[in-house]
């Protein structure tokens, strides 16, 4: 998407621009589905998310619950919203899935309602779904 705009430096042309604003549009969510290139698996379990910097590991710390997860990432609902393009810390419920802690970064969050936001994090190494499960129902 973002690739292929070599921009050396200078601003959008208003062709650009108009360009990657059709793109955006047409970015629907039955469409972004679609492109996924991994399986997805509902799954709830509690998460616990923090900082991933070390120097901001105590300046907040908060649970959500899963929605869905895949080799590649995860979805998860949470009271406050995450910072898309941060990284964060994730801990799941081992009793309930089988991921140790991971670093993961944001890639979407959007509001749900009021005092929920759906977020999505893409792990920084791929995790193997049977595995997970397998540990999970063996804790």
């Amino acid at each position: 998407m973002f690739d292929d705009l070599d921009l050396g430096g200078r601003d959008l042309s208003n062709e650009q621009a108009f360009d990657l604003m059709q793109e955006l549009e047409s970015n629907t969510p039955e469409q972004i589905r679609r492109q996924r290139t991994s399986f997805r698996m509902a799954v709830k379990a509690e998460v616990t998310l923090q900082s991933g910097n070390a120097s901001q590991l105590l300046d907040f710390k908060f649970k959500g619950v899963t929605g869905d997860v895949s080799e590649q990432g995860c979805g998860a609902l949470f009271p406050i919203p995450a910072r898309v393009g941060d990284i964060y810390r994730l801990e799941f419920d081992r009793m309930k899935l089988g991921i140790p802690l991971t670093y993961a970064r944001c890639v979407r969050c959007g509001l749900v309602r009021e005092g929920a936001f759906d977020c999505g994090f893409k792990f920084f190494s791929a995790i193997s779904l049977p595995e997970v499960v397998a540990s999970a129902k063996e804790s």
